[in-house]
């Protein structure tokens, strides 16, 4: 049991991050493990961001440089592959074209201006909405809750009975792989942490506005989640990245006013 949870670990590293470690195993039980442990890459990433913060703080670089800086990180540690799946998701639901021809401009490799947009306004809100929480002396934990948040829409999203939107590619490797008991159990201990941890910062309110971030968060990416389904007939790389990214965002406007 442990050795799986080992691979599954691995793999979700392998999938969602930039660290350069080989998964052992490639399967359906393996990819189902990996997506339901997906929330502790945002630990990984979220880190990163937060150390980028802490360096700048102490550097004396203003708030709004520090978030830009902390934001990039967070797209360095992931390749951009989540914001590109937000962008190619934009271009293909933005088409208002049937689910195949929307598929197919979402495996283009250029970025529309659907995309472009999308991105933008994506970044602002992130780099804003981190700066203003690092404003008030709590950047470091609103990006890790919200790095955390945003891999634990991609459990949900991977959860049984959502299909997978193509007969190829990454969503069919990891679609309909999550059972929903190990993703409530992830979800609490998720809440759980978020919570502590809001505390920590900032007492009772912080507690209570870490874990409204993450149900925030989780919220929008149901939403995503739902459109994109019956828009496209599943879920894709892609989509996941794009899910990533939404909740990511929404985690953090929510988290701006700790």
């Amino acid at each position: 049991m442990t050795t799986s949870i080992v691979a599954g670990l691995r793999l979700a590293i392998t999938l969602l991050t930039v660290v350069p470690l080989r998964a052992e195993r490639i399967d359906r039980e393996t990819a189902g493990r990996a997506m339901a442990l997906a929330p502790i890459t945002g630990l990984i990433v979220g880190g990163a961001a937060a150390l980028v913060i802490v360096v700048g703080d102490q550097a004396g670089l203003g708030d709004l440089l520090v978030a830009a800086l902390a934001v990039a990180s967070m797209a360095v540690m992931t390749r951009a592959l989540h914001l590109d799946g937000l962008a190619d998701v934009a271009d293909g639901l933005g088409s208002a074209r049937p689910a195949g021809e929307a598929l197919a401009i979402m495996k283009r490799s250029d970025i529309g201006p659907f995309g472009v947009v999308t991105l933008v306004l994506a970044l602002l809100v992130q780099v804003t909405a981190l700066a203003q929480a690092s404003g008030h002396g709590h950047g470091p934990v609103a990006v890790v809750i919200a790095a955390v948040a945003g891999r634990l829409a991609v459990t949900w999203a991977c959860r049984d009975g959502i299909p997978a939107a193509r007969p190829d590619g990454l969503g069919v490797l990891v679609a309909g792989s999550v059972r929903p008991v190990p993703a409530g159990l992830v979800t609490a201990v998720v809440l759980i942490a978020a919570a502590l941890t809001g505390a920590a910062a900032a007492g009772p309110r912080g507690a209570v506005l870490a874990a409204l971030s993450v149900i925030a968060g989780l919220a929008v990416a149901a939403g995503m989640l739902w459109h994109t389904t019956r828009r496209l007939g599943g879920i894709t790389g892609d989509v996941l990245g794009a899910l990533v990214e939404l909740t990511t965002t929404a985690t953090l406007i929510v988290l701006a006013t700790l």
